[in-house]
């Protein structure tokens, strides 16, 4: 069954790059592997998948362990400063940086592992609370400033457009944001480049694709949808001191209030929150099972 979504994406990329007269080559699918198992990874591996998409890291670092060391790691979930360590040098693509704190803190791991790390800016493109991501007005000065750190490598841009039941409605949110990396490229910025273009996700990469997507990023699309009921997702009072950051989200995955991104909260069937909480803690025994 997963064999089947895969070629079944392949071919929708293929059949969207022939309406664009793109080049089938020119866009590279990550497979979005979050919370699933790696007994999946390995099935789309074995067909030639070698580029996977986390939102964790410390779920991403768990699979680099088991997983053959050829594949691509790209990190595009939300990124902490504290996470940075875990994975620069191992990661082949940052999509998610957003803010020039969180590249001067790349910066500085760099050095300390003695690499470089390819970044895309992450920009808010719809302007939703909801979302991370620079601002549209605020996207250049932003990738000048990034730009002047000689231990990382500006790729291009990326956007999670807004949820939508019709794809039709973010395509003018996929046609700005490919301005904008026109807009960069034409500003010649040393150690800039505009080649990368992630955007595009299950409900809507088709568009992103005839638009100028160069990496869509395809979850449910392959591994099908995600289970967030599983008993391994602790239950916890949000209210507690020890709880900094959440995102709350309906069933269906959309966001429904951002602070930041520390836990992931989903909402069960009778409507309450839970919790995905990401060890080792420094005090896991302060974290309880009730919930709010």
């Amino acid at each position: 069954e997963i064999t089947t979504r895969l070629v079944g994406s392949e071919m929708c990329i293929r059949d969207r790059c022939d309406r664009a007269h793109r080049n089938y080559s020119d866009v590279t699918l990550i497979a979005v592997s979050k919370t699933k198992p790696v007994e999946m990874l390995s099935e789309i591996y074995d067909e030639g998948i070698r580029e996977f998409g986390e939102n964790k890291v410390q779920e991403m670092c768990e699979k680099m362990e088991v997983m053959p060391k050829d594949i691509h790691w790209h990190m595009i979930g939300h990124l902490q400063t504290n996470k940075v360590k875990y994975i620069v040098g191992k990661t082949s693509l940052i999509h998610s940086v957003d803010s020039l704190h969180l590249a001067k803190e790349i910066q500085k791991q760099a050095i300390k592992h003695d690499c470089s790390c390819d970044i895309l800016v992450e920009v808010n493109i719809a302007g939703e609370e909801s979302k991370f991501g620079t601002s549209r007005d605020e996207a250049i000065s932003l990738v000048e400033e990034i730009a002047k750190l000689d231990h990382i490598h500006i790729k291009g841009l990326m956007t999670i457009a807004p949820f939508v039941d019709d794809p039709e409605d973010n395509r003018q949110y996929f046609r700005d944001i490919k301005q904008l990396s026109v807009d960069i490229a034409q500003k010649n910025i040393d150690n800039v480049s505009m080649n990368v273009l992630s955007m595009g996700m299950t409900g809507d990469y088709t568009v992103a694709i005839e638009e100028g997507a160069t990496m869509v990023r395809v979850g449910t699309g392959i591994f099908g949808e995600r289970d967030y009921s599983k008993a391994n997702y602790d239950k916890i009072d949000l209210h507690r001191p020890y709880v900094d950051d959440i995102i709350l989200v309906s069933p269906t995955g959309k966001p429904m209030k951002r602070e930041l991104d520390l836990i992931d909260v989903w909402f069960d069937s009778g409507s309450m929150p839970y919790a995905q909480i990401h060890y080792p803690f420094e005090n896991k025994e302060a974290l309880d099972s009730r919930t709010v």
